[in-house]
């Protein structure tokens, strides 16, 4: 038999607020009051309908995260923050991914819009502005990553790359590099183009301008493809900066399939630092992406906008920093020649 709310709430000796408050952590309740609340919902093994709380109420309890892929180790730190930010404050979590494919983000879109959420975060630059407005015609707080300004409605969080950019040029001319190449993420990506320009722009103001600049899908089988492409090049660089850890542990595997040493022979660097990184073989000089934060952040922006009597979304900022692994080492005194 299913017991209700107003059953818990007069076996523990409190009104129906009470319990809901308890239940949804919203507001401060005196240890003994919980206690009795919790003591008497385990015993009628009693379970939130949230689809009833939903009628009620005429509100859900969800939160939407939008990213671009379920299976790229990016993502899984941002869901962590943001999940347990919802959690904390008695709410759910729809995560939606767009695989980057359009019809399939107009289908996110519309499912988020469907299910009322209550804001969303989009963490994936496969979405841009214009795809969304359909959720902040419908009153529905967004978040960015890297986008445009805040406005009413719309938060942005920006990733500061030019740092921990700077601190990873600074390392290889300490080591002695003269010869780079980039290998950076898709073209039509906001994030990756941001990255490549922060690149390109800081190799050459320190005199390292790049032997060549190609572009990859953040997979590692591109990254291995395009290193193939980087060796093939009369001036083979001694320091390849990637796009993304992914990439980077593609362009090593293909290193090491070529028999160039990684790092005696090229150093590497990724982005990112995801777990992963740590883990290859040398391991990863990155530069660190506070993503856990980010999901964090995304979440607290959300819940400040909604509070907000206008809805007006503010600007935020996350510094990055440069992580030296074993990937990267003095450069070596000859020149490297690639057998055919």
């Amino acid at each position: 038999m299913a017991h209700t709310m107003r059953e818990v709430a007069r076996r523990a000796g409190v009104s129906l607020a009470t319990v809901s408050r308890v239940l949804n952590n919203t507001q401060y309740i005196s240890e003994e009051t919980r206690r009795r609340v919790l003591d008497a919902v385990r015993e009628f093994n009693y379970f939130k309908n949230v689809h009833a709380r939903r009628l009620a109420t005429g509100r859900s309890d969800l939160f939407g995260l939008v990213i671009s892929e379920i299976a790229n180790p990016y993502f899984p730190e941002i869901i962590r923050g943001y999940q347990a930010m919802a959690w904390n404050r008695g709410f759910d979590v729809l995560l939606c991914n767009t695989e980057y494919d359009h019809e399939r983000t107009k289908a996110v879109i519309r499912k988020l819009r469907e299910s009322d959420v209550r804001g969303v975060a989009i963490v994936t630059s496969s979405v841009d502005r214009s795809m969304a407005s359909e959720l902040t015609a419908a009153g529905i707080p967004l978040v960015f990553c890297n986008s445009d300004p805040a406005s009413k409605l719309v938060g942005n969080i920006c990733i500061e790359y030019e740092h921990g950019v700077n601190k990873a040029i600074q390392h290889v001319v300490e080591l002695g590099h003269r010869r780079t190449a980039v290998i950076a993420g898709p073209a039509g990506n906001r994030t990756a183009v941001t990255i490549k320009n922060a690149l390109v722009s800081g190799l050459t103001a320190r005199g390292l301008k790049p032997v060549c600049v190609l572009e990859s899908n953040y997979r590692v089988d591109a990254g291995a493809s395009a290193v193939r492409a980087v060796l093939s090049r009369p001036e083979i660089p001694t320091v390849v900066f990637c796009g993304n850890d992914l990439i980077a542990m593609g362009a090593m595997s293909a290193l090491e399939e070529s028999g160039v040493r990684v790092p005696e022979d090229v150093s590497v660097i990724g982005i990112d630092d995801i777990f992963f990184a740590f883990l290859a073989r040398p391991p990863l000089t990155t530069i660190n992406v506070p993503r856990e934060q980010l999901g964090v952040k995304a979440f607290e922006a959300l819940d400040k906008m909604l509070k907000l009597k206008r809805h007006k979304g503010s600007n935020y900022t996350l510094e990055t920093d440069l992580i030296v692994r074993k990937s990267t080492a003095p450069v070596r005194r000859q020149s490297l020649k690639i057998s055919s």
